[in-house]
């Protein structure tokens, strides 16, 4: 499923279909379980492992917002627990039945899809796209309508689970093993996603990573996300630029 080391990460026409056009909704009608079993994909978050691997991708990913112009947009905002975690403004993604969900916790929302997004040009200051870029079917052109919407002082802000760390592998398992979520899923590494964000016209400024435990432990507490990439996390942040000039701490 995941591209060999090396490979780009590129528009594909997807893989058999089973691949969304965005986080959480399809490509097509009732094509993606995030549909189907929304109810179920949310209340992962409320079982006590959920909550503690949430818990700290999200202070992952609120390290890079900070100073970062509002307003923020989420691509692929699926049911909106990282949205409303993040006070993000609003959101965009191509179910109706998880945006209800992300409506209910007070995110303006708009269906739609990353590849073809619904907002005039130099909309936001931020745009995220948390756990997305893996079930996308066309990365290459949702980056380029993420740079599309974005002012020119604006960031880019990408969360990801690695396709070369210990949780990569054992979710890319799972998926082939069919289980609903991960077998819709194509993992990058962090060099992959990188290097696919400049080619679009992002600059690489700023990273984060957490998750250094097993994925199999039984962790009552997951360490404080390092302000840098570490080899073998289980998830990373980065944060991008339009302009180059700041200084990079990849």
């Amino acid at each position: 499923m995941a591209l060999l080391p090396g490979q780009e990460v590129q528009d594909c026409g997807g893989t058999g279909g089973r691949r969304a056009s965005g986080r959480s909704g399809p490509a097509g009608p009732a094509a993606s379980p995030f549909e189907r079993l929304a109810d179920r994909y949310d209340r992962w978050f409320e079982s006590p492992k959920g909550r503690r691997v949430f818990r700290v991708e999200a202070a992952c990913i609120r390290d890079l917002l900070i100073g970062v112009p509002r307003p923020w947009l989420e691509v692929g905002v699926g049911t909106g627990r990282f949205a409303a975690a993040l006070d993000v403004d609003e959101g965009v993604d191509p179910s109706a039945p998880v945006l209800r969900y992300a409506a209910r916790r007070g995110i303006r929302t708009r269906q739609g899809s990353a590849e073809d997004l619904p907002y005039a040009d130099r909309s936001f200051g931020a745009v995220l796209l948390i756990v997305t870029v893996c079930f996308l079917s066309r990365p290459a052109a949702a980056l380029s309508e993420c740079r599309r919407i974005l002012r020119p002082d604006g960031r880019l802000i990408v969360g990801l689970v690695p396709k070369d760390s210990p949780w990569g592998r054992a979710y890319a398992r799972r998926g082939r093993e069919g289980h609903p979520f991960y077998s819709n899923a194509l993992f990058y590494t962090c060099r992959e996603v990188i290097r696919a964000a400049e080619k679009a016209g992002f600059f690489p400024e700023d990273s984060r990573s957490c998750l250094f435990e097993d994925p199999a432990a039984d962790v009552a507490r997951y360490r404080q996300p390092a302000e840098t990439l570490v080899p073998g996390a289980g998830f990373a942040g980065l944060r991008f630029g339009l302009e180059s000039g700041t200084g990079s701490r990849f």
